[in-house]
C-alpha cells in the first residue's frame, strides 16, 4: 500500500510473507545472462520501450504526445497519475515549495570542499535535505534536485547561489538559477521538451537500481541517491558532452568523413549513435530535433551536427550494414542544452534531474509489490576440499 505522503508501508501479514517466500528452484537458471539482457524484471504501468520499432510509451501517451506539449510539471503529474499524492494535482506550486525548502540546504553545499563536482554535490544536498516539510517524499526530492544543480554549478564557478523563484515553472526557475535572469521564452520551452523526454526509459541502469534498493524498504531518498550513482557511470549517463566534444574536433562539415572514417577504422564508438535496446531511430532523438527548428536561432553548430549526423548514419551503415546503429537521445541532447546555454558539464546532472520523478515512481511502484529484489548467482569459484 502507498500512503497519502507517497511512503510505502506493509501490513504484518505482508512482511511475513515477503520474507518467507523461498525461491522457486524450476524458475532459476543455470547460467547467468550477461547484463541480464532480454530479462523481465519488473511489471510497470510507467512505460514502455519497442526497440524494434522505435517507439517510447510513458503511461499510455507516446513520447511525441508529451514532449513539446506538456511542462516538465504536468508530464510528471501524468507519469504519477496512480500515486496517492494529493499535492500532484498542482505540481507547479508544489515544485516551488520544495524548491523554496531545499534552499534551506545551502550551507551545506557552500561548506563542502571544492574538490566535489557538481554532481557530487547535488547528491550531497540531497543527503542533507530533510524530508519533514509537509511535501510528499517524491516531491520534496523531485523539486529540489534543480536547486542543487544551479547552486552547486554556481558555487563551483565562484558565485553565490540564486534563491529559487517558486512562482515559476520548473524549466524556467532552472535556467534563472543559473544565469541570474530569466531565460528567453523559447528556452524554457526547450527545456521543458528536454527534461519530459527524459522523464522515464524502462528497465534501465539507473532505474532497475533505484527498484533494488526501494525493494529493501529502503527510503526514496536512498533510492534516488543509489540511481544517481549509477548515471554517473560512462556507459549510461555520461554521452552527451563528449557528443559535443566530439563536433568540437571535426569542427567543419568538410571533415565530417574523414574523422568518422578514421574514429572507426581505430574501432572508436561514435559518440551519439547506437543505443543498447533501439534497432532504429531513437524516437526521443527526433522529439529534441524538432526542438532545436523551434528555436529558431541560425546556429552553425547546430548544422554542423546535421552534417556530422549524415555523415555518421551514412559511415555506420557501410561499416555494420547488419547492425543499424542510428542517432540516439544523446546526440540531440548535447546540440539542444549547448543551443540553450547549458555548459556540457551540467548534461549528467540535468539528465538526474529530469530523470528523478521517474526514479521515484518506480521506487512506489516496486515497494508496492512488497517483494525485496534477489536474484541469484552461478558460483564458478572452487569448492572446499
Amino acid at each position: 500500500m502507498i500512503n497519502a505522503i507517497g511512503s510505502f508501508y506493509l501490513t504484518d501479514i505482508d512482511k511475513e510473507i515477503a520474507m518467507t517466500e523461498a525461491p522457486n528452484p524450476a524458475r532459476m537458471t543455470p547460467d547467468p545472462i550477461a547484463g541480464l539482457e532480454g530479462v523481465v524484471a519488473a511489471t510497470t504501468m510507467l512505460s514502455h520501450v519497442d526497440g524494434q520499432e522505435g517507439v517510447l510509451v510513458l503511461y499510455g501517451r507516446h513520447i511525441e504526445d508529451l514532449a513539446g506539449k506538456l511542462s516538465f510539471e504536468d508530464a510528471v503529474r501524468h507519469l504519477w497519475q496512480d500515486f496517492d499524492l494529493p499535492e500532484a494535482s498542482g505540481l507547479r506550486e508544489a515544485f516551488g515549495k520544495a524548491r523554496r525548502a531545499a534552499f534551506a540546504v545551502m550551507p551545506v553545499l557552500e561548506a563542502a570542499p571544492s574538490s566535489l563536482s557538481v554532481y557530487e554535490r547535488m547528491q550531497l544536498g540531497l543527503a542533507a535535505l530533510p524530508l519533514s516539510t509537509g511535501l510528499p517524499d517524491a516531491i520534496a526530492i523531485s523539486g529540489a534536485l534543480p536547486v542543487f544543480l544551479a547552486a552547486s554549478h554556481r558555487i563551483a564557478t565562484g558565485q553565490s547561489p540564486i534563491a529559487p523563484d517558486s512562482t515559476l515553472e520548473t524549466a524556467t526557475d532552472l535556467l534563472r538559477m543559473l544565469s541570474g535572469e530569466l531565460p528567453p521564452a523559447a528556452h524554457a520551452a526547450a527545456l521543458n521538451r528536454y527534461l519530459v523526454t527524459i522523464l522515464d526509459h524502462g528497465l534501465n541502469a539507473s532505474t532497475f537500481t533505484a527498484r533494488v534498493i526501494g525493494s529493501t524498504q529502503a527510503n526514496l531518498k536512498q533510492a534516488v541517491l543509489g540511481a544517481m550513482g549509477a548515471l554517473s557511470g560512462p556507459l549510461h549517463g555520461g554521452a552527451p558532452g563528449p557528443v559535443l566534444d566530439m563536433i568540437d574536433a571535426i569542427g567543419r562539415p568538410e571533415n565530417a568523413a574523414a574523422w568518422i572514417g578514421g574514429a572507426l577504422a581505430r574501432g572508436e564508438r561514435l559518440m551519439g549513435f547506437g543505443h543498447r535496446i533501439y534497432r532504429t531511430r531513437d524516437p526521443r532523438a527526433d522529439v529534441l530535433k524538432a526542438g532545436l527548428r523551434l528555436l529558431g536561432a541560425d546556429n552553425p553548430k547546430v548544422r554542423l551536427a546535421e552534417e556530422i549526423e549524415q555523415a555518421a548514419l551514412a559511415a555506420l551503415k557501410a561499416a555494420k550494414p547488419d547492425r543499424p546503429l542510428e542517432t540516439n537521445v544523446e546526440f540531440y541532447t548535447a546540440v539542444l542544452l549547448d543551443a540553450i546555454g547549458i555548459d556540457r558539464i551540467l548534461f549528467t546532472p540535468l539528465f538526474a534531474v529530469g530523470r528523478t520523478p521517474g526514479w521515484c515512481a518506480h521506487v512506489l511502484e516496486q515497494q508496492e509489490t512488497g517483494k525485496l529484489i534477489r536474484p541469484s548467482s552461478h558460483y564458478v569459484g572452487p569448492m572446499p576440499a
